[in-house]
């Protein structure tokens, strides 16, 4: 229990310090809503095919969903690839339940990441998107549960992920092309029905498809159905695979960061 609460201040800290340096926070604001911008002026204008649902609507959700993709899964590996570099894990061991402390503080500083970047696309959504809030209870559980369990899903593997390159410039180089390819494969910018059979089976392997699902089904109305696959939200689908991610990487990265702090 001390680990965990010196690890939730040790978070807490480590992103008020981020927050504080102005050129940081204006490089987020930027990233993560021109980005969102750009997109939107592009390829948002028309419709969902099938649907009344506008593709601006429809993307909103799905960059969200990547946006907790992309923190937990390229962010945190190379914020602990360039730790290893600097021997933090290293130090790490001369403390009472340091990897546990350190694991914890990165992963609190993820989540306030990805929260930040959620409230900044949502701000901006709502205006320029049309997309507005959850209509229902129902729907607003639906938001938190997906955001939480989609960012268990991916922030443990990226912990794992971050143990196993040899720098942060190794990890932006090895993950950055896998993620955009699945950012075009999964859903999350067209509806996943565009793609070939076997493209939409890979696809669902992955959380980041699912997370997807999850944040369409508590903002957009019942008649995007059109565009998704079985014409339904398969709901406890989602909740079974990125809860199976989720537990898979909680096993994995403690046992690898033990490794390589032993190395």
């Amino acid at each position: 229990m001390n680990a965990t609460i010196l690890g939730l201040r040790r978070g807490w800290t480590e992103q008020l310090n981020l927050w504080s340096d102005r050129r940081e926070l204006l490089n987020a604001l930027v990233g993560t809503v021109g980005t969102y911008v750009v997109l939107i002026l592009f390829i948002g204008g028309n419709n969902v095919p099938g649907t009344p649902v506008s593709m601006a609507a429809f993307m909103t959700p799905g960059f969200l969903a990547f946006a907790v993709f992309s923190t937990g899964l390229m962010g945190l590996p190379m914020l602990i690839a360039a730790d290893r570099e600097e021997g933090t894990l290293m130090r790490a061991r001369t403390l009472p339940g340091g990897i546990r402390v350190y694991l914890t503080g990165r992963a609190v500083s993820t989540l306030l990441t990805i929260a930040l970047n959620a409230a900044l696309v949502l701000l901006v959504a709502v205006p320029l998107a049309g997309v507005a809030a959850p209509p229902t209870p129902g729907r607003w559980l639906t938001l938190a549960w997906v955001l939480g369990l989609g960012t268990l899903a991916v922030v443990p593997l990226g912990a794992a992920i971050g143990s196993l390159v040899s720098g942060p410039k190794a990890a932006a180089a090895m993950l950055g092309l896998p993620a955009m390819l699945l950012m075009l494969v999964s859903g999350v910018m067209f509806p996943v029905e565009m793609m070939p059979g076997l493209v939409r089976g890979i696809a669902q392997v992955f959380p980041l498809y699912w997370q997807g699902v999850g944040l369409r089904a508590a903002f957009l109305p019942d008649s995007v159905l059109a565009a998704e696959l079985g014409n339904s939200w398969p709901l406890g689908r989602a909740a079974a695979v990125l809860g199976a991610w989720a537990v898979g990487g909680m096993v994995l990265a403690p046992w690898l960061l033990r490794r390589v702090r032993g190395r």
